[in-house]
């Protein structure tokens, strides 16, 4: 039994994986932005950043695609349903409903949008993809995290801070308010 697969079917596949990828990306982001419960919303965020991390899987960088799950599911999103349960109930409360016009021009905006990047994606000039420099093992990644990248090493564990500030703010907004 020969389970090999043609060379012709390849590139398909691959086609069919990022759009898997994309799917699941804007699956999530419509999730996150259309629900009407918090948890829902948050549900929505860690599936577009799961998603976000395929892609980057997809593009050949796996220590991105990890870091994108540990960092932003792992950290952020955990750290923004931690806010959601200690806040009161009250404050879940949807605001005054929008008019009934936002609805509307929200999808001509977003669909605007997405036909100018669509459309400068497909006559934009390409780099060639990067040419795998070392084999990307533990030690060359924490060395060059700790050397010629250590600026963005600095910035995510800002992201972090912030989202941990972020969550106790909105946590004690909602002690403050229990007190009064």
């Amino acid at each position: 039994m020969n389970l090999s697969i043609s060379p012709d079917v390849v590139p398909i596949l691959r086609e069919g994986i990022f759009l898997g990828m994309v799917i699941v990306t804007v699956f999530g982001a419509l999730l996150a932005t259309l629900a009407k419960r918090m948890t829902r919303a948050v549900l929505g965020l860690i599936v577009c950043f799961l998603g976000i991390a395929g892609i980057y899987y997809f593009l050949n960088s796996p220590f991105v695609a990890l870091m994108q799950i540990l960092i932003y599911v792992g950290a952020v999103a955990i750290t923004i349903c931690f806010a959601i349960m200690l806040a009161e109930p009250d404050e879940m409360k949807m605001a005054a409903k929008t008019p009934g016009l936002a609805g509307p021009f929200a999808v001509l905006l977003g669909g605007a949008v997405t036909w100018v990047l669509a459309s400068t994606a497909m006559h934009a000039q390409w780099m060639t993809p990067a040419v795998k420099i070392n084999e990307g093992s533990v030690q060359q990644v924490g060395a060059s995290l700790l050397t010629m990248y250590s600026m963005v090493f600095e910035l995510v564990s800002i992201v972090l801070l912030l989202a941990i500030l972020g969550s106790l703010v909105v946590a004690r907004a909602g002690r403050d308010k229990a007190e009064c």
